[in-house]
């Protein structure tokens, strides 16, 4: 089944790239998008209240994404979140009433369920420091924002203390993302196509109504 990678560096040349490049190539029936290749406004310039039309790019990563039984997304930590590339896209292209809506009583309701994903974190911490803080940037991107949107269950790959990491080590870690692309393909297998995806090309914030926030 196929699935959508989103490689969130904005360096071509980092190890999340290589990483989110070598997850692709395994799966096997993948799209992989390079924010850093898309021509887009990561600034909701509004908020949710007024107009601003998706961007052909974003359009079509929209769509790919609403097409896909699997959502990967590739990001480093900095400053204990994700680069303002990756934020922005997040601000952009998860719409209210394309990717979630708020229900009577105010929870909010995921409209991407029916996919998994995957994270991967690349930093150059130590994994027991990640863990003594919180491990906020994979919370925030698993729980709070693809867990929001219903995509679940998530998994992590986690790839710390980078700065000090050999080539002989990076390998192994490009070893490590296939054998979990390998095994997440194989999931997918097995899960059936999401159903209510639409044509997204022409979405706009105000058409999908206020937001509360």
């Amino acid at each position: 089944m196929p699935a959508l990678v989103i490689d969130g560096h904005p360096n071509a040349d980092s190890l999340t790239a290589a990483l989110a490049q070598r997850y692709a190539d395994e799966y096997g029936n993948a799209t992989r998008v390079a924010l850093r290749d898309l021509d887009f406004d990561p600034v909701l310039r509004q908020g949710y209240r007024g107009q601003q039309t998706l961007e052909p790019d974003l359009a079509a990563t929209l769509d790919a994404m609403l097409s896909a039984t699997h959502i990967t997304i590739a990001t480093p930590i900095w400053w204990a979140s994700t680069p303002a590339l990756l934020k922005g896209f997040f601000d952009r292209i998860l719409l209210p009433k394309v990717t979630y809506q708020y229900r009577a009583n105010g929870l909010p309701e995921g409209l991407l369920r029916g996919r998994s994903g995957r994270v991967i974190i690349t930093s150059d911490s130590p994994r027991w420091l990640l863990a003594l803080i919180g491990d906020p940037a994979s919370v925030q991107v698993r729980k709070q924002t693809l867990g929001f949107c219903g995509i679940r269950p998530t998994s992590v790959s986690r790839f710390t203390d980078v700065r000090h990491a050999s080539p002989a080590r990076r390998e192994s870690w490009l070893d490590r993302i296939a054998r979990d692309a390998r095994r997440d393909a194989q999931r997918a297998e097995h899960t059936p196509s999401p159903s209510g995806r639409r044509p997204v090309a022409l979405v706009t914030h105000e058409q999908q109504g206020p937001h509360p926030a």
